[in-house]
């Protein structure tokens, strides 16, 4: 159920916000772990995330609203998907280019989809199933990387490491959009957007304890690095801030399938600073694919609006 419009430019935002800090973090792992790369984005986020919720509440002033019970849980749950999401990421890109590696983690539509339908029992109209089998087809065409392949050829390549731990990566972003919208639902209250930056800053937090507790423990050696690069990292922190708290948001309000259909229009933002940023060339294929994705973030508009 959607319960505000906010919840479509805040999506688009958090694509476009999410495909500049991926791109951004990429250039962090060339010398950073994964763990470590991965560090970043929460530790780095923190003052940001804190000065999203300050703000917001210096400007709607209200009285906390009250937590329910089960929301720790759902901020370390969503909070601990994300982290294996985002380091599976990032191994993905060590196998394929940067458009491709982000591509297959874009299934997670088709299964956020599937997960929040069997989790939350959230249901979508035949134009939104339309909308994901054209983004589907899309992040296929994407995933050939520009070769000619049949559909046997795509199913062998489904057993390469690129493909498998893109398609976690994209599992994992699923479970923790279900998670993040279950922890908005133990918050209180009408305003959702309060609701998204008091999960955002609790995930955030709890984020920053379990990977830097990991590296403290494994790579110790990797705290400098991640310190060091504060320049760089400084950048990821604030990015990703800004779209999480859109993408808590579109979690917040409206259900977790559509957002995450939507949210495909991040491939197109990503294939464009594949190309002007990281100097990526871009294919007949990629436009093919990129078209059919946009057609499947329009037929889910149409079946929302």
């Amino acid at each position: 159920m959607i319960s505000s419009p906010i919840w479509l430019p805040a999506t688009l935002m958090a694509g476009a916000t999410q495909a500049w800090r991926t791109a951004i973090q990429r250039r962090v792992s060339h010398s950073l772990s994964i763990n470590a790369a991965g560090l970043v984005r929460y530790l780095y986020g923190i003052p940001f995330t804190l000065l999203l919720l300050g703000g917001y509440r210096l400007i709607f002033a209200a009285p906390l609203p009250v937590i329910g019970p089960y929301f720790l849980l759902f901020c370390l749950g969503g909070g601990l998907a994300q982290i294996i999401a985002t380091n599976l990421l990032i191994m993905a890109f060590k196998h394929r280019n940067f458009v491709v590696g982000t591509a297959y983690s874009k299934t997670e539509a088709v299964q956020g989809a599937i997960l929040s339908f069997l989790l939350l029992g959230e249901r979508l109209n035949p134009l939104a199933w339309a909308g994901i089998g054209c983004g589907v087809a899309g992040v296929m065409i994407l995933s050939t990387g520009g070769k000619r392949m049949g559909p046997i050829d795509f199913l062998r390549a489904l057993g390469q490491p690129a493909a498998i731990t893109g398609i976690a990566s994209g599992f994992f972003f699923a479970l923790t959009a279900i998670g993040i919208r279950r922890a908005t639902q133990e918050v209180a209250g009408d305003d959702r957007i309060l609701a998204a930056l008091i999960v955002l800053v609790a995930t955030v937090l709890l984020q920053t304890a379990i990977q830097g507790a990991w590296l403290m423990a494994r790579e110790p050696g990797e705290m400098r690095r991640v310190l060091q690069s504060w320049r760089v990292s400084g950048q990821v922190g604030l990015l990703s801030a800004l779209g999480s708290a859109c993408w808590f948001t579109g979690f917040a309000t409206a259900p977790v399938a559509l957002v995450r259909i939507v949210g495909q229009i991040e491939v197109a933002f990503t294939m464009a600073f594949g190309h002007f940023y990281l100097k990526e060339r871009m294919r007949r294929s990629e436009a093919a694919g990129l078209l059919l994705v946009v057609s499947g973030v329009a037929l889910a508009l149409m079946g929302a609006l």
